[in-house]
């Protein structure tokens, strides 16, 4: 489950095309191949690709990557080792380039992209602060995860208390949500901050078109700047990219939270539902292998 799913389902541009009605959802799937004429694909193998939200899919192989177990489990590879964990990859490491010593505030911090962004803020030697909604949250932020401090967007105080815990400003914004809360780090952005935008879930259902952040200015006078990214530009690079994720995690040098609802196809919706509801800590995912 990604929240980019919710921008598919749009006929307005987006990163990706979107799914006409009628089709089967687009997703990220991992399977077993039960039966193949493919030499690359043999029977048994686990492979992971854009399969979409189906039981059974037939491909030419195109696009579909086989499991590789001494970089990490199927479900890994949906995850920390998919396009989540290259998304947190290239975003923070690439388009971020995070400094020892400096304040990184990652917003969406317990999702899928958020929690492993967070933790290479971290590797690069950064005081990291987590947003997230819900004490309990924002505990397992810093007790699981290792960011320094952890902010409860959900609270009225909420600016006021992410202006705290940045008193010298932020130095790198890593932005999943967008809204209220992108406008409050750019009260607090740092002379010669960057903002990296990777997604907006707090406008994926809106209706209208949200107001622009009233901060904006603030990137004007601390002579700041905001950059967005695709994670598929870097194609070329996710074989490396997994490479050195897997060896982080190895070395328990990261972790890759996951909150799995084993279930059945039809438990699509009500589990995409929970990306919404923030019900997820990590990566969510919709096991219907024991079906």
């Amino acid at each position: 489950m990604d929240p980019a799913m919710r921008g598919w389902m749009n006929a307005s541009p987006a990163a990706a095309p979107a799914v006409e009605l009628g089709t089967a959802m687009r997703a990220t799937t991992a399977g077993t191949v039960i039966q193949s004429r493919h030499p690359s694909f043999p029977e048994g193998s686990q492979v992971v690709g854009m399969l979409n939200a189906q039981s059974h899919a037939l491909t030419d192989g195109a696009g579909l990557t086989l499991v590789d177990p001494a970089l990490g489990s199927a479900a890994m590879h949906l995850g920390l080792l998919g396009l989540s964990g290259l998304t947190a990859y290239f975003g923070m490491v690439v388009h971020g380039n995070p400094r020892a010593g400096d304040t990184v505030v990652v917003s969406a911090a317990a999702g899928a992209v958020g929690s492993i962004a967070g933790q290479l803020a971290a590797l690069s030697g950064c005081r990291v602060v987590g947003v997230t909604s819900g004490a309990d949250k924002c505990a397992r932020l810093v007790s699981e995860l290792g960011y320094h401090q952890a902010v409860d967007r959900s609270q009225p105080t909420f600016a006021g208390d992410l202006a705290a815990a940045c008193p010298e400003g932020i130095d790198l914004y890593f932005d999943n949500v967008g809204g209220e809360v992108l406008d409050a780090a750019l009260a607090c952005i740092a002379v010669g901050g960057h903002v990296v935008l990777c997604g907006g879930i707090s406008q994926y259902n809106a209706t209208s078109r949200p107001p622009g952040p009233g901060n904006y200015m603030n990137l004007l006078v601390r002579r700041g700047q905001m950059s967005g990214f695709v994670v598929s530009d870097h194609s070329a690079d996710y074989p490396s990219a997994r490479g050195q994720l897997s060896a982080w995690l190895r070395q328990g040098a990261l972790v890759a939270p996951q909150t799995v609802v084993a279930g059945e196809l039809s438990d699509f919706p009500p589990v995409f539902a929970m990306l919404f509801d923030g019900a997820n800590f990590g990566k969510l995912l919709l096991d219907i292998s024991q079906v």
